[in-house]
């Protein structure tokens, strides 16, 4: 028996089609404006008040609010972790892995060890920790040049029901690579492949920490290794090869390994390339960059930001500021937004060259096409501060704080640096106690300049509340 099709039932189903979609994009959309309603009050409340400006907001959370609100604080890891909290006591809300991986690595950028493993404990009850929980902590650690908590939280892993694969195996060998502890590596590797089997990704990341050593035979010896294991070299191992020989100064025989890779039936990608620029620039050898550009579209290989990026770098290198805006204007042309490590480049090389105005201007090009990051605001607000333009200075920190901008340790310091200079305690006591509101502890040089005004102005009072307030963050334990 043939059903006849009912033009009402299809409108309905098309309905809510569209109702789901648009319903999605609302949410989406709201999710974003609750968050950044949350931030105004977070940035504007003091700590101690902060649950009760976040209760008067009456807002619900949802997981993926919490997690935008906690990525936007990850500079600030005590404020972050206070709205984290107090969103962890709303009813009928559970955080999300997500939101709890982000709270781990923004307190442990901040060294806030213990609270980071209440965090684990709270997770392992509720059934939610994975391999990439212990993988963030060993990368936290190693960063920290904590090598012995790095392999600590390798080992107890099991403690927490987590079985250690591979791929925490390869996680572990990764972030001591990548904090130059690769003979610890080597040895951890050496030690335990028998109870691991390596793959090829395993003999990528101490080919790459050998490479980063830097020792050349060693990582020779490496991929010699791997070719007689079996494993084959992949794009990403071709890759990190040529980068190392690139910066071993032998870029002609990088060459012949991206020739090989060709040979091999592996194709060369743009990340090989951008390497391949970047150290012809280096070495001043403008030509062979522009050709190894030129080559790479010939093969049909889509430029893409990373290039980009290094062929201006080139371009710097060499103060060819004509061509590096050339290059950007290229890159609109064919649709390739520029990013903050682009400019970041341009303002870096320009400040370098004592063209401060010219950075100026880059600077705000920069910010109609893309945000600036923490780098770009620490470059522009030193380098004011050192031209004795701290009206300017102020006026890139408004503008950072405009933009919800959480600074990190090094922007508050160049700005605190700067006043200190001018002798405006004031205005540097008042960012200093910003600052550690947002659980950021200030270096010793810069609390050391500081302190020294204070003394010499007789204002051992504020030196004193401002020790105090100090001493209220937490200290750091070596294990939980």
């Amino acid at each position: 028996m043939i059903k006849l099709c009912d033009p009402r039932r299809n409108l309905y189903s098309n309905w809510r089609v569209f109702a789901k979609s648009y319903s999605a994009n609302e949410r989406l959309q709201d999710t974003s404006d609750i968050a950044r309603k949350l931030c105004k009050v977070i940035m504007s409340s003091p700590t101690l008040a902060l649950d009760t400006a976040l209760n008067q907001t009456g807002i619900r959370v949802s997981p993926d609010i919490v997690e935008n609100v906690v990525k936007r604080f990850e500079n600030a890891g005590m404020v972050a972790y206070r709205f984290f909290e107090w969103a962890g006591k709303q009813q009928n809300y559970s955080h999300s892995i997500r939101a709890y991986h982000t709270m781990i690595e923004s307190l442990a950028k901040i060294r806030q060890y213990r609270i980071m493993w209440d965090l684990v404990n709270a997770m392992k009850k509720k059934e939610m920790l994975n391999v990439e929980t212990f993988c963030i902590i060993m990368r936290k650690y190693a960063r920290a040049q904590k090598v012995d908590e790095a392999i600590y939280t390798f080992n107890v892993m099991e403690k927490y029901n987590i079985s250690p694969n591979l791929a925490a195996f390869n996680g572990l060998l990764s972030a001591l690579c990548k904090s130059k502890n690769v003979r610890k590596a080597q040895e951890i590797f050496d030690r335990s492949k028998d109870r691991f089997v390596p793959d090829s990704k395993t003999y990528s990341i101490l080919l790459e920490g050998w490479g980063k050593a830097p020792n050349l035979p060693k990582a020779r010896e490496i991929f010699r290794e791997m070719v007689d294991m079996g494993c084959n070299p992949d794009v990403v191992t071709y890759g990190i090869m040529v980068d190392i020989l690139c910066k071993a100064g032998r870029v002609d025989e990088a060459v012949e390994v991206v020739k090989d890779m060709d040979a091999n039936n592996c194709r060369p990608t743009s990340f090989i390339y951008s390497v391949l620029v970047h150290t012809y620039g280096v070495e001043l050898r403008i030509e062979d960059a522009i050709n190894s550009f030129l080559e790479m579209e010939s093969n049909g290989i889509k430029a893409d930001i990373v290039v980009y990026n290094a062929l201006i770098s080139a371009f710097c290198k060499v103060n060819k500021f004509k061509n590096v805006y050339r290059v950007l204007n290229e890159m609109e042309c064919k649709g390739i937004t520029p990013n903050s490590r682009t400019y970041n480049i341009i303002i870096s090389t320009l400040i370098g060259n004592d063209r401060s105005d010219e950075a100026y201007s880059a600077y705000r090009r920069m910010i109609k096409s893309c945000e600036p990051d923490a780098d770009t605001y620490t470059m522009m607000i030193k380098m004011f501060c050192e031209g004795n333009d701290l009206k300017r200075a102020m006026k890139v920190w408004r503008y950072m704080k405009l933009k919800r901008f959480v600074p990190s340790m090094h922007t508050f310091s160049v700005l605190i640096n700067g006043l200190c200079e001018k002798g405006n305690v004031t205005k540097a006591c008042v960012l200093l106690e910003d600052m550690i509101e947002k659980g950021i502890r200030p270096s010793g040089v810069t609390f050391g300049k500081l302190r020294q005004l204070l003394i010499k102005e007789g204002r051992e009072d504020v030196l004193k509340f401002l020790q105090e307030k100090m001493s209220l963050l937490v200290k750091e334990p070596l294990f939980d």
